[in-house]
């Protein structure tokens, strides 16, 4: 039954084409009876002193045999393009050359039939183009009901404005106008076809002219118009009611013909570019390699274990103590990366005997640790947890790690380390002191050849779970308001995919640093910091989300401010004022060389520090912790801001 059904499609197919190709070739012929008629018409010359009939019938042959060995009886009219046109073109000369050796064969005047056939090749060329031509606007127009009364202006620059037009033909029929960042380019000139209606901070008042009480859809092409220059056209654009939308990068569509508008989504509003590792650098660490990733089943966690996946490397070992989160991992990674080896492992970094047989059994050769406790107010609630997990675990990973002969560990750091006000803050902070102990140690043994322990630290990544991103959607599934704690609140955000780029790329400088400067700097404890661009106010992430959201803040949904939490900071640092970022040598990643402590003083606080948080004394363990980081300013209650019951409409303070 399959193969006769096949049968059946593939019989209708050839003979649809084949009608196809019958219409098509019968309205060509048709144009050339035509074009051979016109031709006497225009020059007052009947070849050979024939009837018409018989002139129609020369112009019908030549057209049929010159456009077989060119194709153009197959040709797709509804997609008919430039090389389409130029073939017609080079079957309609064909033909009349063809029809002046008929002509010329018979007995005609060279000096009459020359004129004649250039004639008739020129209306065989014009009709049949414009035939072909009249249908793709018939088609074009029959498939967008109702799209005419949604105009769109375009937003970039010329060269930008022309690929959109090719690459987007259903909508360049709609652009009424561009509006371009360049004040030399006044209104009322033309780029590539297309009006100029002014500069992009005139959208308020273009925007309703164009409109006319309708829609209006404004077409970002330029790649590089992001982050605040994006937020500006949203907040110009807001009241009007017109859509913004993005064009993927333009270069890959020209190669794939694909990518059709999307939405402003948060990573355009970031105030940085994207930047991109070396995939080749990567390879050669990766590739053909035991991995172990802890905290596999978090959002950084699973991230690095799906970008690790590419490089083929010989196994993955996903460990984390959480059974959903490493199943959700186990099942993504099925179906990106099938054929990975890879082995689940539940367990607990505390626990060192579990530990030393995972690392025993497996024996990996490059560690990821991404297993902690960061979520600020549940650590500040639970703060012997939050060291033994942050502080201990790392430690006894690391312990472990150098002695199974891991070639690097890499702990995964955060801004908040930085003058640390909360528990789970001066927790990594202890747990990057260690790791840069350890390294230091091992950098500076004759021969260098110890494990290297790689600390890399960054802000905060966008939809990462327990973020304030996601919070924002929830409330604005509820209908709001979006909670903020303070009006001056900044933080830097960088989207998930990026920063575990950037770790890896900080893996592989740490492990190959051969550089007299580089590996200076790791000699003396040095910390890798992203380069997370400029922090963002959490205010405006609120009023942004509110508004890709469809709604007006204020009027739709309130913002209201709830006063700082317990542990946290307005404002967060990627580094200490006192040092002084260097530079790597690769893109998006500086240095940064904070105070270094002796290993043996860390690791006897450390021993202490493990007892007290067993014994579930908090005080003391941050006595403890103190010693280690005595910057360490502890906003054990968080501020309360002024106004009823500590809220605060955001509308009303900050029009």
């Amino acid at each position: 039954m399959v193969t006769q059904s096949s049968g059946s499609r593939s019989l209708a197919t050839c003979l649809r084409l084949m009608r196809t190709i019958a219409l098509n070739c019968t309205l060509d012929v048709i144009m050339g009876a035509l074009a051979a008629m016109g031709a006497v018409g225009l020059c007052g010359y009947i070849p050979a002193a024939w009837p018409l009939w018989r002139v129609a019938v020369l112009g019908m042959a030549c057209i049929a045999a010159g456009g077989m060995p060119l194709r153009i009886f197959v040709q797709h009219w509804r997609f008919a393009g430039r090389s389409d046109f130029w073939r017609l073109g080079c079957a309609c000369m064909l033909a009349a050359v063809l029809a002046m050796a008929v002509l010329v064969v018979a007995g005609g005047p060279v000096r009459s039939v020359l004129p004649w056939c250039a004639g008739y090749g020129m209306m065989a060329f014009v009709c049949m183009a414009a035939m072909r031509a009249a249908y793709q606007h018939w088609r074009q127009a029959g498939s967008r009901p109702g799209r005419a009364a949604c105009p769109v202006i375009v937003l970039g620059s010329g060269a930008d404005t022309t690929r959109f037009l090719k690459l987007m033909p259903a909508m360049a029929e709609r652009v009424v106008g561009m509006v371009v960042e360049s004040p030399q380019r006044r209104p009322g000139r033309r780029v590539r076809g297309v009006p100029v209606l002014g500069l992009v901070a005139d959208l308020p008042r273009i925007v309703p002219a164009v409109a006319q009480g309708g829609d209006v859809v404004v077409v970002v092409t330029d790649g590089s118009f992001r982050g605040e220059r994006l937020s500006a056209v949203l907040r110009m654009v807001h009241d009007t009611g017109a859509r913004v939308r993005c064009m993927p990068d333009l270069s890959c569509i020209a190669a794939t013909h694909a990518g059709p508008l999307h939405p402003v989504r948060l990573e355009d509003l970031l105030n940085r570019p994207a930047l991109q590792p070396d995939a080749q650098g990567l390879a050669d660490l990766l590739g053909g390699r035991r991995i172990l990733i802890t905290g596999a089943g978090g959002t950084i966690g699973s991230e690095l274990t799906r970008q690790i996946a590419r490089y083929n490397p010989a196994m993955l070992v996903l460990l984390d103590v959480g059974e959903f989160a490493l199943w959700q991992v186990d099942r993504d990674l099925g179906e990106q990366a099938p054929n990975i080896k890879r082995h689940m492992v539940l367990a607990d970094i505390r626990d060192p005997a579990r530990m030393e047989r995972v690392f025993a059994r497996f024996r990996p050769e490059l560690v990821f640790h991404a297993a902690a406790l960061k979520h600020v107010p549940m650590v500040e609630e639970n703060p012997c947890e939050g060291l033994l997990t942050n502080v201990t675990g790392t430690r006894i990973v690391a312990d472990i790690a150098a002695r199974h002969g891991v070639r690097a560990m890499v702990l995964v750091s955060t801004d908040k380390a930085v003058n640390p006000a909360s528990v789970m803050g001066v927790s990594k902070r202890v747990a990057e002191m260690y790791c840069q102990a350890l390294d230091v140690q091992a950098r500076n043994l004759p021969g260098g050849d110890g494990m290297r322990c790689v600390s890399v630290r960054f802000g905060n990544v966008m939809g990462s779970t327990g973020s304030v991103i996601p919070l924002f959607r929830h409330q604005l599934e509820r209908g709001g308001p979006l909670t903020v704690t303070d009006p001056r609140m900044e933080r830097y955000f960088m989207t998930v995919s990026e920063a575990v780029g950037l770790v890896l790329q900080a893996t592989a400088c740490a492990v190959g640093a051969q550089a007299t400067g580089l590996a200076a700097l790791l000699r003396q404890g040095g910390i890798f910091v992203l380069d997370m661009g400029m922090p963002v106010r959490i205010v405006d992430l609120a009023r942004q989300m509110i508004v890709l959201a469809g709604l007006r803040p204020g009027r739709d949904v309130a913002i209201r401010f709830t006063g700082l939490r317990p542990g946290e900071k307005l404002t967060e640092e990627l580094f200490y004022k006192k040092e002084i970022l260097q530079p790597t040598g690769c893109p998006g990643l500086r240095m940064a060389t904070p105070r270094t402590v002796d290993l043996a003083q860390v690791a006897n606080i450390m021993d202490a520090l493990t007892v007290a948080c067993r014994d579930g004394d908090g005080a003391r363990a941050l006595e403890l912790v103190r010693r280690l980081v005595p910057e360490f300013a502890h906003n054990l209650h968080g501020m309360d801001m002024p106004g009823p019951a500590g809220q605060i409409d955001v509308e009303r303070n900050a029009s």
